[in-house]
């Protein structure tokens, strides 16, 4: 049964994404478009290309992720030149090696722009800091003279995982124009549910997604107690209130909650258990949702 899916961020927390992917192939449901913030993004991408859950996790399996974590060449002190970077470069780690990593994959599909894939079958959100606003890629292309069928598919992913001072920005602009700072989608809206699920808007199939969270509802408050828990609060807010807003009661029917409490979203250290761990929460919380939901 073909239905539309929406994958949200999570960073390195992604692994759980890959375990409800596997369950959902099981279950029999394909997916004709998909939609994805950050590690969403990934996952979304890779199944335009038409990879499967094994195969992915197959690739993962054999991808040392340290390899991300490009920093810039330096004669200064590893420590100090980091410091520096952030400051000048807006981001500890250039981000070249997970574009050309996403780059490598997609092509050997035989996807490289967004020409490649069909029409609306993909969608991928950034955040544009220089303007203030929410960017759906590839159809706010356009908005900086940009043509969407010449645009890299791997270079959106890029703008979509570019996790604010993790990562740096990924700078876009038209002829004659300034450039624009692009920056992880999760920052405006880290779980786009409502590119395909609108109220009022009758869906032309059904609508699944997957998010690396509790129900909103459950959220328990947080505890503030110091300058670095309210800097961590105020992200996170930040990151949730836009999809929280919209995530009503009647959407959640459509949701599977997977909770990723304890695991950092830039744990690149990851062990080979902690991989295991998530792909396997993925797979159980997508079973357990699966096997009531009503579509």
């Amino acid at each position: 049964m073909e239905i539309d899916g929406v994958f949200s961020g999570g960073g390195i927390k992604g692994f759980a994404l890959i375990g409800a992917l596997a369950e959902i192939e099981k279950q029999g449901f394909q997916f004709k478009r998909v939609a994805g913030t950050s590690a969403g993004s990934i996952i979304s991408a890779l199944i335009i290309a038409g990879y499967s859950s094994d195969e992915i996790e197959r690739m993962m399996d054999d991808l040392d992720l340290k390899v991300f974590l490009d920093s810039r060449k330096s004669l200064i002190p590893i420590a100090v030149a980091k410091w520096i970077f952030l400051f000048w470069s807006l981001g500890l780690y250039k981000g070249n090696e997970l574009e050309k990593w996403i780059e490598a994959r997609l092509a050997a599909r035989g996807i490289r722009t967004f020409a490649d894939v069909p029409p609306l079958s993909l969608r991928i959100i950034a955040s544009d800091l220089t303007n203030g606003r929410l960017l759906v890629l590839p159809d706010d292309l356009p908005k900086y003279q940009i043509d969407p069928n010449r645009f890299s598919v791997a270079k959106a992913v890029r703008m979509s995982c570019s996790m604010p001072y993790f990562f740096e920005p990924v700078k876009i602009g038209g002829r004659g124009k300034r450039n624009n700072l692009i920056v992880d989608g999760g920052v405006l809206s880290n779980f786009p549910m409502w590119l395909f699920d609108k109220d009022n808007v009758k869906k032309t199939r059904p609508v699944l997604g997957v998010k690396l969270s509790i129900n909103n509802n459950e959220q328990p408050p947080r505890r503030i107690k110091n300058a670095i828990q309210m800097f961590e609060a105020l992200f996170e807010t930040m990151k949730d209130a836009h999809d929280s807003r919209y995530i009503s009661r009647s959407h959640e029917q459509n949701v599977i909650f997977v909770p990723t409490e304890g695991v950092l979203a830039t744990e690149f250290e990851l062990t080979e258990e902690g991989k295991r761990d998530l792909l396997k929460l993925g797979r159980e919380r997508a079973k357990e949702f699966l096997a009531t939901w009503t579509y």
